[in-house]
């Protein structure tokens, strides 16, 4: 499986933060934003990762992230010269996707709880057709809104209706098997003139092959997309790393915990980071401090 992560868009809601940063390369806390949808595909066991950003971003993002070898992973990039929908990227990404299947994180999305590892193995083994969350919010409004029958089954996925249907909106991680290309290349833009990823999601849903796991309230998701929002999530990363004493999207700790890069490796990384709080982290864990 190949992994996307998508961290274009403008981030006007943010301004004049983003005036002249990509979004995703704000801090949440002590590492950037982009960290944390990038866990999420190494948590997923998948170690090819195409990254797409805009033209004056991407450079940024090779900067921060180089060729993933210091992760044991590989890394490409991308440039999505204007916004034209989430679904875009699996069009960009076609040649990089291949004849494999596709997991798209949206590089805002901070995801976390304890079940968050096997809740994505689950999504990943599923081969065939695709695989979306369903999680609880209080203004589903704003998301694509998933409606159920009285037996729980999903009739259909609404982008930002005025009136949800329910309250559960999807958040940004999707896995798709590789038909999501052709879907995707086929999808007429939406009034707003973007290629949007509920009609992917309700193409697999005529078809008979979208599955909705529900994330239930052991598992956290966080909106980056506003300054409070910023905030609120930096506030949760800070409380629950000091109060617990590990580290939320850590990515060189899953990486060695996954087995992608040697114990060594780790540790030389730790070095080269130990005037910071982060890489006595990183060191702690190699000599067994953190368990």
């Amino acid at each position: 499986m190949k992994g996307i992560i998508l961290a274009g868009g403008k981030g006007t809601r943010l301004y004049p933060m983003t005036k002249a940063i990509s979004k995703q390369l704000l801090p949440i806390y002590d590492k950037p934003l982009v960290y944390y949808p990038l866990s999420v595909l190494l948590l997923a066991d998948i170690r090819e990762i195409l990254i797409i950003s805009s033209p004056d971003a991407i450079g940024l993002y090779e900067e921060l992230l180089g060729d993933g070898s210091q992760l044991g992973v590989q890394f490409q990039y991308a440039v999505q010269d204007q916004p034209r929908g989430l679904a875009d990227a699996f069009i960009l990404g076609a040649d990089f996707i291949g004849d494999d299947s596709v997991c798209l994180v949206l590089g805002d999305n901070v995801f976390y709880g304890q079940q968050l590892t096997d809740t994505l193995k689950t999504a990943r083994e599923n081969n065939v057709g695709a695989t979306v969350f369903g999680y609880p919010v209080r203004d589903p409004s704003a998301f694509g809104v998933v409606e159920f029958d009285d037996q729980r089954n999903v009739i259909s996925i609404e982008e930002k209706p005025e009136h949800p249907k329910s309250s559960y909106a999807v958040p940004g991680v999707y896995f798709y098997d590789n038909e999501v290309i052709e879907i995707a290349k086929n999808v007429k833009p939406s009034a707003r003139g973007e290629i949007e990823i509920t009609a992917v999601n309700n193409e697999y849903l005529r078809r008979g092959k979208l599955r909705v796991v529900l994330m239930g309230r052991g598992m956290a998701w966080l909106d980056t997309g506003t300054p409070d929002g910023l905030l609120s999530a930096a506030e949760y990363v800070s409380t629950i790393q000091k109060r617990q004493g590990f580290y939320i999207s850590c990515i060189e700790e899953i990486a060695w915990r996954r087995g992608f890069i040697t114990t060594e490796e780790f540790r030389e990384i730790g070095e080269s980071l130990k005037m910071t709080d982060y890489g006595q982290y990183i060191l702690e864990l190699c000599k067994g401090e953190r368990k």
